[in-house]
């Protein structure tokens, strides 16, 4: 059943008249007329009492119009959604990312809502390595990671250029050093963490390329918990900046730079780059600009 069909009806009943009907519809007599006998045929049931002398609806009329105009009404509210959703004042944002690179999101989520208090922001926590197929696969809109997929059916955006800090604590011998060289650190028990990643693989190989041992006896799920272990001084650690800058002002951590290393971290935001993004994902494109 076509819309075009029950909003001639409707019209043709709230009017009385075919003839003022396809006045206001902008439309001929007969392609009014035609219109309905159509919608009487494709239902089954005459939805007009012809043989009266004023516009009558049967039975089956009235029970048509009712429903017509609810459609009227819901294509109404429809019209207005997507109006909201044209100028940003509704809708929903859903962006994947890892607990490290989540943190990178705040400052531009924080513009966003207030450029765009209504539309809803969430951010669901999963593994780096995953987003990219998740993104593909429809289930989420965009995504932040710590490496370039290189994927052409995927665009990324740099966003933010971090760098990994080797962290101890204010307790620990080193503590008081602003520099170490890659040597020094042969004994040191490293605190790492069990996830997969391309900064992992980059300081053990920077460890084997300088022939210094790389102890790593704790692993753990989070790097909360990995900054606490090395705030306790039972470790030390090479963690995203980010994650520990407010602890190394705060002077519960130290930071001291490792001569032969210096890992720049590139988080970037990635999204499909064949299929449409929505007015909610465009507009947070442009905050970050």
């Amino acid at each position: 059943m076509e819309l075009y069909a029950l909003q001639v009806f409707l019209t043709v009943a709230n009017e009385r008249s075919f003839s003022r009907a396809a006045e206001k519809l902008l439309r001929t007599q007969p392609a009014i007329s035609l219109a309905v006998q159509r919608l009487e045929q494709e239902l089954g049931e005459k939805l007009i009492d012809r043989s009266a002398k004023d516009l009558v609806l049967t039975d089956a009329g009235r029970t048509v119009l009712e429903y017509a105009r609810r459609f009227q009404s819901l294509q109404q509210e429809l019209d207005n959604s997507l109006a909201e959703l044209r100028d940003n004042s509704a809708g929903r944002l859903v962006i994947g990312a890892n607990e490290s690179t989540s943190l990178y999101l705040l400052r531009h989520i924080e513009r966003y809502r207030a450029l765009h208090p209504r539309i809803k922001v969430q951010v669901r926590r999963s593994l780096s390595s995953k987003l990219p197929n998740e993104l593909l696969d429809g289930n989420l809109e965009m995504g932040v990671i710590s490496y370039d997929p290189m994927d052409e059916r995927l665009r990324s955006k740099v966003i933010y250029t971090d760098a990994l800090a080797f962290v101890v604590s204010p307790k620990h011998r080193l503590a008081h050093r602003k520099t170490v060289s890659i040597s020094e650190l042969a004994q040191e028990n490293f605190i790492a963490h069990n996830v997969v990643s391309p900064y992992r693989e980059v300081v053990i190989k920077q460890f084997q390329a300088h022939k210094v041992p790389l102890l790593m006896d704790v692993e753990m799920p989070t790097i909360e918990t990995i900054r606490k272990l090395v705030q306790n001084n039972q470790g030390v650690a090479f963690l995203p900046r980010m994650c520990v800058e407010q602890e190394i002002e705060q002077k519960v951590l130290c930071e001291v730079r490792v001569k032969e290393m210096h890992v720049e971290r590139k988080i970037r935001l990635i999204y499909p780059s064949r299929r449409a993004l929505s007015h909610a994902a465009r507009a947070f494109l442009e905050v970050v600009g």
